[in-house]
């Protein structure tokens, strides 16, 4: 159980680092950049890895179109929208020690394991800086058991902002409504947003004067601490000069919140409060870890008994147990899809300008080497990315090797992404962004 002490630190670092709220623009969104640059990124990782049977058109052993292929029955409800999907398979992580999961590793391209700090920064956040700035530059969800997420409402173990600096996950989707919304709520919730307000400044004062004297290396510590608290009250303050935008896509707190029968009640909540936040501007980065990026979770709501570590025993494909869990996944990705259709930007809608990156925190299967990582994107933001294909690779290039593409997509010319010329030696049979993905 979590002592007073370590309950205000989740408070001041759980939730100003979860944001990477260290330097927030004093605006909702920023003008959009010209071309076919994204605006916004997704990642939704699944854990106890991505079989490439349950995502791979059946016969399809070459790159080629999806037009005439059937998607197979786990993403299914991508069939619609195959226009807009791309399924590569062949990517590796044999660097980073996936076996169960490779946690910040996944998004990191590096070494991971159970309880191992980041060692750098994770694609998503890069990608969080150089995207148009927002309130919220990244903004983390995370999914598990109903217990796991009441017990622990916000966990570390996919994103980071460098190296000893995680990201922390929300898994209870109340508290991240009070604090998104909170300030433009009635009734109790807009007590409770008040009373944990004044509580917040209250620390804030008090640990701002109690900082001097300390050890160089505990003052920089504290400092963070400090800031953290003072992020978290800045971003309170940011979010009610856009309180009229905020109302617009605020979703209504019902009992899904307030009375969740299973799980996946909670996981419907947090998904619709990651794409209110990606539709009324307020983020321009969503990570989901559907697991929490560990070998748990749950989803007793699909009428699934079993949970945890023993899901990853099972074969995935074929598996009515993975099928309902990987249909509810592509249709938190349907939905995702149609809300952002149905905001107006520029000449189109959000969508257009928008990327989705389906994979797992565990390759291919929960005890892997890693060999094989599929991944599926959604989009094309504006005829940048190749979609409505399957793309075959051989295996030799890593999974850094579509981060650094991402990151040339977003405008930063890299070759690569936390891979050094030794490691890309043994690790990548290439340099560069994959020619296969850009359109």
């Amino acid at each position: 159980m979590l002592n007073r002490r370590e309950l205000l630190h989740a408070a001041a670092i759980g939730t100003g680092a979860a944001f990477g709220l260290s330097t927030l623009p004093g605006r909702l969104l920023a003008s959009a950049p010209a071309g076919g640059v994204p605006k916004r990124i997704i990642f939704f990782l699944q854990n106890q890895g991505f079989d490439p049977a349950t995502c791979v058109p059946s016969g399809m052993t070459r790159s080629g179109s999806l037009a005439k292929a059937k998607l197979p029955e786990p993403i299914q409800a991508l069939e619609p929208y195959k226009e807009r999907l791309h399924i590569i398979n062949g990517l590796h992580g044999l660097h980073t020690s996936p076996s169960h999961s490779a946690f910040f590793g996944a998004l990191g391209g590096y070494r991971g394991g159970d309880g191992v700090p980041p060692s750098a920064s994770t694609i998503d956040y890069e990608l969080s800086k150089l995207l148009p700035q927002t309130l919220l530059p990244h903004l983390c969800i995370g999914m598990d058991s109903i217990e796991n997420m009441t017990t622990k409402p916000t966990i570390a173990t996919l994103s980071a902002g460098g190296a000893g600096q995680p990201i922390f996950m929300h898994s209870n989707p109340n508290h991240l409504y009070q604090l998104l919304y909170g300030g433009i709520s009635d009734g109790d919730i807009r007590v409770r947003h008040e009373a944990r307000s004044n509580v917040m400044n209250q620390i804030e004062a008090l640990a701002a004067a109690k900082g001097d004297g300390l050890p160089s290396a505990d003052e920089r510590r504290y400092g963070q601490y400090v800031q953290g608290f003072r992020d978290v009250n800045g971003l309170r303050d940011r979010l009610n000069t856009v309180a009229d935008r905020l109302r617009k896509f605020a979703p209504q707190v019902d009992e899904r919140f307030t009375k969740p029968k299973f799980e996946t009640d909670w996981h419907d909540a947090l998904l619709d409060l990651g794409i209110s936040a990606l539709a009324s501007g307020i983020t321009n980065t969503l990570t989901i870890g559907s697991g929490r990026g560990e070998i748990f979770g749950a989803w007793k709501g699909l009428g699934i008994e079993q949970q945890g570590h023993n899901l990853g025993h099972m074969a995935q494909p074929d598996n009515p147990i993975w099928i309902k869990i990987r249909q509810y996944n592509s249709r938190m990705l349907v939905r995702i899809m149609e809300a952002l259709e149905r905001v107006p930007e520029g000449s189109g809608t959000m969508m257009d300008g928008t990327l989705i990156v389906y994979t797992s925190n565990n390759a291919d299967k929960q005890h892997t080497s890693g060999a094989n990582w599929p991944v599926m994107l959604l989009g094309d933001c504006g005829g940048l990315f190749k979609t409505g294909c399957f793309t075959q690779l051989d295996g030799k290039r890593p999974i850094n090797a579509l981060y650094s593409t991402l990151l040339r997509a977003a405008g930063r010319n890299v070759d690569r992404f936390n891979m050094t010329d030794q490691l890309a030696r043994k690790f990548d049979a290439g340099n560069g962004p994959l020619k296969e993905v850009l359109a």
